[in-house]
Formats: structure tokens, sequence, C-alpha cells
């Protein structure tokens, strides 16, 4: 078997979802880890802790893969959201966000401005919620210490281009947010200088298990304001004192890891390099490009990118307001799972959704044809 055969063998998800921009469901080399994790702790062997422990160690190797970042500047966090806090209220300066992207971005900015006064937040305008280089630039000022943005828009499946905004802020951070990306699309990781992702998405590896990754700039201009005692050099140098941050990535952490939560997400994040993140890619594009055009062929205005290059693994319709809840009913009585959101119908399959889900899809959306023509 193939390295992409044998990551395509790890869905186990029932046919009919199309949702993997909202949660994926765990692989099966995922769910193999942390029944071994949870079996280590149950029985508690002698050396069970510090195997556990390597956990976290081989999670640093398994990002710095798929992110061309080197394993000594990725730390583990427990989500996403807690990445960007710790990146964001280490910023001093201003700092672009649009208010259109994932509310942990803008709201995350104006937690770090309200409580420490050193960071303003600069609204991006964004382009129907997609941020775009030529945006970035307009909106840059002489104040500006970097751009916060989700590398792929949640609401509308737009890829950022990593690269193209790099270009135009020069050496200024670039923070990016890439839950939805990682897993689902190929992209210039490196070209940011933070990176948060978590793994309960396209990763497949659950809730409570995410990293951080840090660029030598963002480590040199970044304060680690919210460090813990997970980022100390060792938890035995805090007794009786309180030592400084560990120097690099390492200080941006509030407890220790969860060894458990390494774990999963070094096991999805080893899949995906071993199938190969380009690999992936191509099929999740492949499985959003026949979701297009079943769209196109029952007449749903698709408001979300078309183009290859700008588009993830997302497709999202909007249909007349009067006719949503035939299509809500029609999906669901097909068994198709989605998400449904401001009067919008947001598909996310993945490199592993099979003909039959797209066959149910084809089926649900023959009986809302059928549901909404017209009587003559």
């Amino acid at each position: 078997m193939d390295a992409t055969a044998e990551f395509l063998s790890g869905f186990g998800e029932e046919p009919g979802y199309l949702d993997f921009a909202s949660f994926g469901p765990l692989s099966a080399a995922v769910v193999a880890e942390s029944a071994a994790q949870q079996e280590a702790v149950r029985r508690a062997r002698p050396g069970a802790g510090d195997r556990l422990q390597d956990g976290v160690a081989r999670l640093r190797d398994a990002a710095a893969a798929v992110t061309g970042f080197r394993a000594d500047q990725i730390v583990f966090q427990p989500s996403t959201t807690q990445g960007i806090t710790q990146a964001v209220f280490g910023v001093t300066g201003g700092l672009l966000v649009s208010p259109a992207d994932y509310p942990a971005l803008p709201i995350a900015a104006d937690r770090a401005a309200e409580a420490l006064q050193v960071v303003t937040p600069l609204p991006l305008d964004a382009d129907g919620g997609r941020v775009t280089p030529g945006g970035v630039r307009d909106a840059l000022t002489s104040t500006t210490a970097g751009v916060l943005v989700s590398a792929v828009d949640a609401r509308t499946g737009h890829v950022a281009d990593l690269d193209g905004i790099r270009q135009v802020i020069g050496d200024r951070l670039l923070i990016v947010d890439a839950v939805q990306g990682l897993g689902a699309i190929e992209a210039p990781w490196d070209a940011a200088d933070v990176v948060a992702c978590g793994g309960q998405k396209w990763l497949r590896a659950g809730w409570g298990a995410a990293f951080l990754a840090l660029s030598d700039r963002a480590v040199h201009r970044l304060t680690p304001v919210l460090s813990g005692v997970g980022g100390i050099d060792d938890v035995d140098s805090g007794w009786d004192r309180v030592p400084p941050p560990a120097p690099g990535a390492a200080g941006f952490q509030i407890s220790e890891p969860d060894p458990l939560a390494a774990g999963r997400l070094c096991a999805a994040l080893l899949d995906l390099a071993a199938a190969g993140p380009a690999a992936v890619a191509e099929r999740v594009a492949a499985r959003a490009t026949q979701v297009l055009a079943l769209a196109d062929e029952f007449g749903l205005p698709v408001v979300s990118p078309r183009a290859a290059s700008e588009r993830a693994g997302i497709v999202v319709v909007e249909p007349l307001p009067e006719r949503l809840t035939a299509l809500t009913a029609a999906l669901f009585n097909h068994g198709v799972s989605v998400t449904i959101r401001d009067g919008r119908v947001r598909f996310s399959p993945h490199a592993g959704t099979t003909e039959e889900t797209i066959g149910m899809l084809s089926s649900a959306l023959t009986a809302y044809a059928t549901a909404v023509r017209p009587v003559r």
C-alpha cells in the first residue's frame, strides 16, 4: 500500500459527511495512538511517564516536517486560539486584522489592546471577507508592526496569498491562523513568522491539541506575556523562585503540554507528511471541484472562490432565502452533513470523501430541485 492509499484508508466517517471545515472525524492513526497512550496511562508501567513525554518532542519534529520551521521553533498549545492569543499579546505596535476574519483573531487583538495598551488593532478592509496583498499594502502605516490573518477564510474558503502578503509587508510580522488550511491545502507556511494550528479540523486529531510555530524574527520581537510554568526551562527550577521564560519558542507556553493530546496531533501530522501535503491537497481540490460542479448543475449560487489557486476544500452556496429551508431539509433527509449559517450552506469535503458521499449529495440536490421547481 503506497503512502497516499494508506492515508486514505484512515478515513472512517459515515457516508455523507461534508463538514471537515467544522471538525474532522478522528483518523485511524489518531484513534490507535490515543488508545495506546491511554493504555500507557492506565497501566503506568515503569518509564511510562518518560515515554509519554517523548511524544511532545515527536510532535515538534512532525510539525516541523509539514511547516518548514525548525523543531526548536515549535511549541505545544491546547488550541489554535490560545496560540494566536500567545502571539498577539506579545505584539508591540499596530496590528492589521480584518473584523470579518474568524472572530478569534480580532477578539485576541482587542483583548490585548485593552489589557496591555501596547498593541493597536488596525482594521483591515477585506474584499468580501478576503484578505489580499493589495488590501494589506493599502492599509500599511509607519506604525504597523504586523498582520494577523487566517490562511483560509472559514466563511468563504478563500486562500490567503501568504507569499504575496509577505512581499508587501517586508520584515513586519505575519501571524497566521492555519487551522482551516493545514491538511487541506499546500501553502508556504514558512513565509509566516507565526503559525498556529489545531488538530480538530483537516488534520483529524481531535480537540485539545495544537502547535505554535515562531520564526527567529518573531521570537526576538514578541514578548512572552502569557508564559507560565510550561514556559520555563525546567519545572524544578520554579520551586522557591520565579525564573524567566525559556528562550525561544519554548517560552510561549502556559501549562506543561498534554502528552496524550500531543501524541494524537503527532500521529496526524506524521500521516500528512507521509502522504505528502501536495498529494492530499490535490485530492481535496478534486473533491471540492465535484461539489462545485453539482452546485452549478442544480443552479445554486456559489459565493466561494472558483479559481483553484484561491480556494481550499470549501464550497459555499447562497440559495434564495425562500429556498434555504428546502435545501436544508433535502440535505438532512439524505444524510448529508454540512454547515448552515447566515443563509449560506458550506460544503467541505476531504481527501477521503468517497464517491458514495458525492452520490448522496447529488441525490439530495435532486430532491431539492424537485421541491423548488415552479409548478406550471
